[in-house]
């Protein structure tokens, strides 16, 4: 388990919590909230067996006054964001409770957690082969950085039921597309595995 992560891609406040921007926003998904209590047991399992946590925290970076750096894309699409939102440390950007504490994290600033970051240097440094996928979107940043992971000859093992998006279909879409780079598995199914390995 050493050479094992649990990757939890963006699994931060300001996505998910009630008080978060998106939640301020209105950028709601009954499935993206699910995902805390189905990945909880699974961390606590990983850490119990010597695996690794790694969290990416998507990231807008603070210009001139404090107003956020953000892609035109990211605007268009969620135009509520403001200053303060995703703030490198705050709490918005970190990762909810229950699934921390991480062993490490990464800032990211686009859809993949590989994109200009120190994410695979961390990783080989500590000798991790093998990262299991769960977090948000799955349309997003879990299938940017899942490919990432594959060119960069990273085995990858994706949770379907450990990855949503805000629509269901675009995540069943998308988990089916990652099936040519990635292994598909269930939340249960890992578990299970860690178990018989006690």
């Amino acid at each position: 388990m050493d050479k094992t992560a649990l990757l939890l891609v963006d699994l931060q406040n300001d996505f998910i919590h009630p008080d978060g921007a998106y939640a301020r926003g209105e950028a709601k998904s009954e499935d993206i909230a699910a995902l805390p209590a189905r990945l909880t047991p699974l961390a606590e399992a990983f850490r119990a067996n010597g695996g690794w946590i790694v969290s990416t925290h998507f990231t807008l970076v603070p210009g001139r006054g404090g107003e956020p750096m953000i892609s035109d894309h990211l605007r268009r699409l969620r135009p509520f964001l403001a200053k303060g939102d995703f703030a490198p440390g705050s709490w918005g950007q970190g990762l909810l409770e229950g699934l921390g504490p991480s062993d490490i994290e990464v800032e990211k600033v686009a859809f993949s957690a590989f994109y200009m970051s120190r994410l695979e240097w961390v990783l080989r440094k500590v000798g991790i082969e093998h990262l299991v996928v769960g977090g948000i979107v799955t349309n997003g940043g879990v299938a940017s950085t899942v490919r990432d992971a594959h060119v960069r000859d990273f085995h990858v093992t994706v949770l379907a039921d450990g990855c949503a998006a805000f629509d269901a279909e675009v995540h069943k879409t998308n988990i089916e597309a990652l099936r040519s780079v990635a292994d598909i598995s269930s939340c249960e199914q890992v578990l299970a595995g860690l178990a018989s390995r006690s």
